[in-house]
């Protein structure tokens, strides 16, 4: 559906007839009663209803929120009311078509990307507790997704899925909340979409086989293999039965035969990042601003078509983890950015297609009931579908000279002789210069004439009926424009129908005013929209010689859309080649705004002067850049610093280059290598959270519990000020306990703190390295005043800013005598402290042994230097690994062996 045209296309939506509070009871056939479920107030707040179908017609049983519920669109037939409800008993709304639910937008960096998810989850119960399963199905796009977890972080990962689903509806069995008690997953999902309606499903439909069976009769022949893979996951296929069930009776249309795709994707397949990471990292919106697309989203999108807005969307929340599937996406952005006629061509191929998801979603919809805005909005499709096709000999043309594998991927796909086969069939149908248009007067013009002449001999009669009447309608516009001697005008919205206007610039109304015979003036300026009797009764006219036309050309475009439903499979391809294309260039697009860099991806994190990807789109040039360096050798970077020195701005610079480099964009640096991560973990400062009670310090407990459940040794971690939230001893306590944790694993950790006490690990551990962000200190020559200058450079070693909190007060109105004794006590505590912190000759001989090794390891891994560059390199090392010893001294045993 067209949806810049939602007067002339809408279905028909039913009218208001319940109350929020009311209970109702849907059922087929002449059920006589029905038993529905009552669920508590859920933790947002919103109040639940409940619906059910008798037992005895196999029905289902749904409590919704009133909340953004499916349920304000319609209900299913057989609508009976129970006593005391609002609204006639026994009214039988119609259901609206799928895409006619109400999409929730989001910010505008995300405005592609509302809520059109509806999603069903389902867990096992007794010794399966743990294992769930999850199937969503976008309103925008006919594909059903299948997932399935059952490790340690299966509630965690599920949250994360759902996240980034953005679902409009969750469903659950009803037994998630037997008698208020919510399972663990029921009470998790609550908190995390209080905003979210949600609908409880009666268990008996949570049924694998039935599941099974549905994807058997639905999915595409040529998604057939899905059918290996989710035959036993049980619960992912009990969820499947549940939504497609659902969607069914809400919906009042099913999907054709073999014409879903279905798919299932393991959490394996992508790196996890979990919803608190994709807020503190403003993925995809920004915290200060909702609107803004000062997001990594905003910076990278600049895609031409909703699908592959979605696609980049999706790849910037759940980032590839397959090395070579990464290099093959940046082998085409090299391509797209070294061939500028590939680049341009491509850009304006791609910009004419419309949502080709969309349009799925409804061509594999066959509607239980015909209605003439079914019918109009089917013709509507037919002439979208004709559009796409049409487009794609354009689009083969500009990547029949392609280099790259993907790109030859895509230009062999779209060969296939079935897009002009289907194209053929519709030419044989819809004339040939029928088009997609804007304007709801040339649409509308479009689908009355769709269809060719002499297929329908009554068609044809409607349609010289309904060309007589615009005629007459002109003709009338000028009789009257002519009688009253005014300059009108015949004009024509979806609304109002034909109507007249007028602009009146040095002309004089008769009598100053309009003629009574003028109904339904609006104005604006000096412009006049009005009708008249004669002209209302003709547009009754013009609505009735539609109705015929378009009832007659639903017919004809069913027949046709049962041939296209035989070939679905290659508009899948072209949905994917158009949204993959789409997400490339606009990838490209943004390394020609900004000088990125190809990156790498080896067995360590090098960034050669990196740059935060979002703070340059919000300056409007390059900001400070800073090298990075992380390997197995020294995998725990611990960073100081006084505050705004720049320590959290470039932590997550880190992981956006990061995510960027894994979702296969160029990065923002000059030269950018790095470990894929299978998880990425943030844990950045937050404020008390007043709506849940919960503290700063429990928030971040919360934070490193999650970390250290899920962590892995391809994880990349980053904290940033743990245990401020309590008194000192025990933040250095819990920060220490949790720093010795982490260094146990491989995983890639940056853990910014004040506490400097932290920075002795480094003598303590070889794999541990401190690093600051580097100030200057410049005086006055007038004053004498000392000010702080932050460079936001890094530097090695710890901070030897002790007391820059102490340098803030200064600033404020505290007296001098007070601040003069702080510091007094302060330089006491810290000399005391660092007293105790240093590391012997023999430490620091085993932390040189251990770093020449793993440099060693990793030369021997990844180098690619020629045979002389190599030689160079090693005697480098060499010399590196005989400085560290000399500085660290003599040991103890030469010290023995020379007495």
């Amino acid at each position: 559906m067209d949806r810049s045209e939602p007067n002339e296309t809408t279905s028909y939506c039913p009218p208001s007839t319940s109350s929020s509070s009311s209970h109702q009871s849907l059922g087929e056939g002449n059920s006589s009663s029905g038993h529905g479920l009552s669920l508590p107030r859920m933790a947002s707040g919103q109040l639940h209803h409940s619906y059910t179908l008798d037992r005895t017609s196999s029905s289902l049983l749904a409590t919704t929120s009133d909340s953004s519920s499916l349920r304000s669109r319609g209900v299913t037939p057989k609508l009976r009311r129970t006593p005391g409800s609002a609204g006639a008993p026994g009214t039988h709304p119609a259901r609206t078509p799928l895409t006619d639910h109400t999409v929730t937008s989001c910010s505008s960096a995300t405005s592609t990307c509302g809520a059109s998810v509806i999603v069903a989850v389902v867990e096992g119960r007794g010794l399966a507790r743990g294992e769930i399963g999850i199937a969503s199905l976008n309103l925008k796009c006919p594909e059903l997704i299948l997932s399935q977890f059952a490790d340690t972080g299966a509630y965690a990962k599920v949250i994360t899925k759902m996240h980034i689903l953005v679902p409009l509806e969750i469903l659950m069995p009803d037994t998630a909340s037997e008698k208020g008690k919510g399972t663990k997953l029921f009470n998790l999902i609550t908190e995390n979409f209080p905003g979210v309606a949600f609908t409880a499903i009666q268990r008996k439909y949570f049924n694998e086989r039935k599941g099974l069976e549905y994807i058997q009769q639905l999915c595409a022949p040529e998604f057939g293999t899905v059918v290996m893979e989710v035959q036993t996951k049980y619960y992912c296929l009990a969820a499947a039965a549940a939504l497609l069930k659902y969607l069914e009776f809400i919906q009042n249309s099913v999907y054709a035969a073999k014409s879903l795709k279905v798919t299932f994707k393991g959490s394996e397949q992508t790196a996890m990042i979990d919803s608190a990471s994709a807020t503190n990292l403003e993925l995809v919106v920004n915290n200060r601003d909702h609107r803004s697309e000062h997001t990594l989203l905003g910076v990278l999108n600049h895609t031409k078509t909703p699908g592959g807005a979605r696609r980049l969307r999706s790849n910037i929340l759940e980032p590839l983890v397959d090395v070579d599937t990464i290099n093959i996406r940046l082998d085409t952005i090299q391509e797209l950015l070294q061939d500028e006629e590939l680049f341009f061509g491509l850009k304006n191929a791609i910009g004419h297609f419309l949502d080709i998801d969309q349009l799925l979603s409804v061509l594999v919809q066959i509607p239980k009931q015909e209605t003439i805005q079914v019918a109009e909005a089917k013709i509507t499709h037919v002439i979208q579908l004709k559009h796409t096709l049409d487009l794609v000999p354009r689009l083969r043309l500009v990547l029949k000279n392609c280099k790259t594998a993907l790109l030859k991927a895509y230009s062999t796909s779209l060969e296939d002789n079935r897009f002009d086969m289907i194209l053929a069939q519709i030419k044989t149908v819809i004339n040939e210069d029928t088009t997609y248009l804007k304007g709801s007067l040339n649409m509308r013009t479009q689908k009355c004439y769709a269809v060719r002449p002499n297929i329908n001999e009554f068609l044809d009669i409607a349609r010289r009926a309904y060309t007589e009447i615009v005629d007459d309608i002109a003709g009338l516009v000028n009789q009257t424009g002519e009688k009253y001697g005014l300059p009108m005008r015949t004009s024509f919205s979806t609304a109002r129908g034909f109507f007249i206007q007028m602009k009146l610039e040095g002309v004089v109304l008769p009598q100053g005013r309009l003629p009574p015979e003028f109904i339904k003036v609006t104005k604006h300026k000096n412009n006049y929209g009005f009708t008249i009797a004669d002209l209302m009764k003709m547009n009754d006219r013009c609505d009735e010689a539609l109705r015929e036309i378009f009832h007659m050309s639903y017919v004809v475009t069913c027949q046709l859309l049962s041939t296209v439903h035989e070939h679905i499979h290659c508009l899948y391809k072209l949905s994917d080649a158009v949204s993959m294309l789409d997400m490339l260039l606009s990838l490209a697009n943004a390394c020609t705004i900004s000088d990125y860099v190809r990156p790498e991806f080896t067995d360590t994190l090098a960034i050669k002067q990196g740059r935060h990807p979002i703070l340059e789109r919000i300056v409007g040039q390059q900001p400070i850049s800073n090298n990075s360096y992380i390997s197995e050798g020294s995998n725990f970077v611990i960073i100081t610093g006084p505050n705004m020195s720049g320590k959290s701005t470039y932590l997550k610079q880190v992981a956006l280059c990061q995510i960027m480099a894994q979702i296969g964009s160029f990065v923002p640096a000059e030269y950018a290598s790095f470990r894929v991560a299978d998880q990425i973990f943030t844990r950045i400062g937050v404020d008390d959270d007043f709506e849940t009670n919960s503290s700063t310090f429990m928030l971040e407990m919360k934070e490193i519990a999650y970390i250290i459940h899920n962590v892995s040794d391809r994880s990349l971690i980053i904290i940033d000020e743990l245990g401020r939230g309590t008194s000192a001893e025990e933040g250095i306590g819990i920060c220490h306990t949790v720093c010795e944790f982490l260094l146990s694993l491989k995983a890639f950790t940056l853990f910014a703190t004040h506490y400097l006490e932290l920075c002795h690990l480094e003598s303590l551990y070889p794999n541990v390295e401190n690093q600051h962000m580097e100030v200057q200190h410049t005086r006055s020559g007038d004053t004498g005043a000392e000010s702080v200058v932050y460079t936001y450079l890094l530097n090695r070693g710890c901070s030897e800013e002790r007391h820059y909190g102490l340098r803030a007060a200064e600033m404020t109105a505290l007296p001098s005598n007070i601040i003069q004794e702080s510091k007094i006590i302060a330089s006491k505590v810290s000399q005391q402290l660092l007293a105790k912190h240093h590391s012997d000759p023999e430490t620091q001989r085993q932390r040189a042994v251990y770093h020449l090794a793993t440099r060693l390891m990793q030369t021997a891994r990844n180098s690619r230097l020629d045979p002389e560059s190599l030689r160079m390199y090693l005697k480098g090392l060499k010399k590196q690994y005989e400085a560290e010893l000399q500085a660290a001294g003599p040991s103890e045993s030469m010290d023995t062996e020379e007495e």
